[in-house]
């Protein structure tokens, strides 16, 4: 298991989210000033001082302040008894305590190590969690840690998720990963007082020899298609020829032209000889051709060197 995750630091992490707002050290710190103060003598200007004090620290020891974001749930000799909203407020020592509960979106990361998949593969997947308490008072009586009860609830969801979903769906459809996995979450904390935002993966990891694997097989895939685009390439073209030897064979003039191009762009773009079978030439009848291209390029070459 990560570190991040062990139960101690997700108790640790868990705790900011409540408080405990108590005023019973303090009162009885004032109760004892004024125990000290009558001990001293009441009828003295120490020990009234004294015992003006400790009263003060005794009454006001109950005030309370709830930040905007803060709700405090109030029981009254073990009992719920009311819920204070933001601003101040009072609680009576000794009879009351009060637990303050953050109600502002939080963000937690959860994860599932060595996981497998249900086509056997094993993955570690981090995934980030947003969610927020909207009742407070089902929070601090329903469960007894909402914080750590809410991430041990997502661990096993993710890796139940996991269990369920191939490899290939995983990598390819994180959206409804997500969409799973917040249903999931969000039917196990709902009577926890506790709503989820939304569940967020974002990193899925596989072994290495498995990843070189799926590396061969994506390149052997694209050789594939490589090679299938190229024959369809040359069954294309193989009917384009047959297209046009019909073509030919209908209309001799017509490959005595294309034979008389050929040999026009052979003689323009080199100076090489350009030698043509016999039965090429009587096919396409290019025995006058072939002389009068001849002394043509003769022609050309002795215009260049003059």
């Amino acid at each position: 298991m990560n570190d991040d995750m062990t139960p101690e630091n997700i108790r640790e992490s868990a705790s900011k989210y409540s408080e405990t707002a108590g005023a019973t050290g303090p009162f009885l710190a004032g109760l004892l000033l004024i125990i000290i103060g009558w001990y001293v003598s009441a009828f003295t200007f120490y020990g009234a001082g004294i015992i003006i004090i400790g009263f003060l620290i005794a009454v006001f020891s109950g005030l309370k302040i709830n930040s905007q974001w803060e709700e405090a749930i109030v029981l009254r000799l073990g009992k719920f008894n009311r819920i204070n909203k933001e601003g101040l407020f009072y609680v009576f020592p000794i009879i009351e305590k009060a637990f303050r509960v953050d109600k502002r979106v939080i963000t937690s990361s959860f994860n599932a190590e060595q996981t497998l998949t249900k086509d056997n593969v094993p993955v570690d997947v981090d995934a980030i969690l947003f969610w927020r308490v909207i009742s407070p008072k089902n929070a601090v009586i329903n469960v007894k840690d909402y914080g750590g009860s809410v991430l041990f609830a997502s661990q096993t969801a993710l890796r139940d998720v996991i269990g369920r979903t191939i490899l290939s769906e995983m990598l390819s459809n994180r959206e409804d990963l997500d969409t799973k996995l917040k249903k999931i979450i969000d039917n196990k904390v709902s009577d926890w007082g506790v709503n989820v935002q939304s569940v967020e993966i974002r990193e899925v990891r596989i072994p290495q020899a498995l990843q070189d694997a799926m590396s061969r097989q994506a390149q052997a895939e694209r050789e594939r298609q490589a090679r299938i685009i190229l024959g369809d390439s040359e069954v294309q073209i193989a009917k384009k020829f047959e297209d046009a030897s019909q073509v030919y064979k209908k209309n001799p003039a017509a490959l005595h032209l294309r034979g008389m191009n050929m040999l026009y762009e052979s003689l323009k773009q080199t100076d090489a000889i350009v030698i043509v079978p016999s039965s090429a030439v009587e096919t396409m009848g290019l025995g006058g051709m072939l002389g009068t291209a001849s002394t043509a390029k003769d022609l050309i070459k002795k215009r260049k060197t003059a």
